[in-house]
């Protein structure tokens, strides 16, 4: 179990508003709660995430959207702790011994990393803990991200180079064009979104715990994870750091086998 409420630490960030183009529209002041996870020279921000209800999937009007992301559906998710960032290399070299990323640097995500390799890790990280760690699930995750918005990007119409790490070198709508880094940064170096999440938007694709199903009829409407036994693709969200700016949505879904590649990575969830 997680620790209780009254162990929570506060944090506070700038909270970024922007409009169709990208642009910058307003800065609040934003706030949120977690709780530090050690275990020896690894700590680990896990941000609460209030329960709530939201409607999952792209309405058919979003721009850049794909029919796997409907139909449209409300969720009631229980509340739950992510990973303020995604796991970095520092982190999964002290728990699994090794770093398998293309792109090194202590505070940078992991990459080539397969859906089982991380599911280890959560299985490592609960043992080490005590706590129930896994990946999350596709609805805890759009949930997460979206942290109480209905827009294509949690920060508003669309995003830009400034607010997030994908290739800029191609837009869609009125987005002016970009930086494209060609590899991944470190992590939390972006603003974060309303629940205190950092790059939900680009860097790496993250895994969920669900397997692919191509549209969201039949769809749990619980927050749990969407398994069929018999299917061998698994769900990525977020986009990467090599991904356009469509990609990075919050409705935005892919999937591919149990794979890795240098833009999957992941972050993890503590369920309460």
């Amino acid at each position: 179990m997680c620790p209780q409420l009254e162990n929570l630490e506060n944090f506070k960030f700038d909270l970024i508003t922007t409009n169709q183009t990208g642009e910058i529209i307003s800065r609040t002041d934003g706030s949120a709660r977690y709780f530090l996870e050690e275990i020896g020279p690894i700590r680990l921000k896990m941000v609460e995430i209030p329960g709530g209800v939201f409607t999952m999937g792209s309405p058919e009007n979003e721009e850049g959207r794909y029919n796997y992301e409907g139909p449209q559906h409300q969720v009631t998710v229980p509340p739950f702790f992510m990973g303020k960032y995604q796991i970095t290399q520092e982190q999964y070299q002290v728990l699994m011994g090794e770093n398998p990323s293309r792109f090194p640097g202590r505070k940078r995500p992991v990459e080539r990393v397969t859906w089982i390799e991380a599911g280890k890790f959560c299985e490592q990280l609960s043992k080490k803990t005590g706590k129930n760690y896994t990946l999350p699930s596709e609805a805890q995750w759009e949930y997460a991200c979206r942290a109480g918005t209905i827009t294509p990007f949690h920060f508003g119409g669309s995003i830009n180079t400034d607010l997030a790490n994908y290739n800029g070198n191609y837009t869609q709508g009125s987005v002016t064009k970009g930086e494209w880094r060609q590899q991944t940064t470190e992590v939390g170096i972006f603003p974060p979104n309303a629940f205190g999440l950092y790059d939900m938007h680009g860097n790496v694709c993250e895994w969920c715990l669900d397997t692919w199903h191509r549209n969201y009829q039949g769809a749990p409407n619980d927050g749990s994870p969407w398994i069929d036994e018999s299917s061998q693709y698994k769900v990525i969200r977020g986009g990467s750091w090599i991904n356009l700016n469509r990609i990075c949505r919050c409705a935005s879904r892919d999937f591919n086998f149990d794979y890795y590649n240098d833009h999957y990575g992941f972050r993890v969830v503590c369920n309460v």
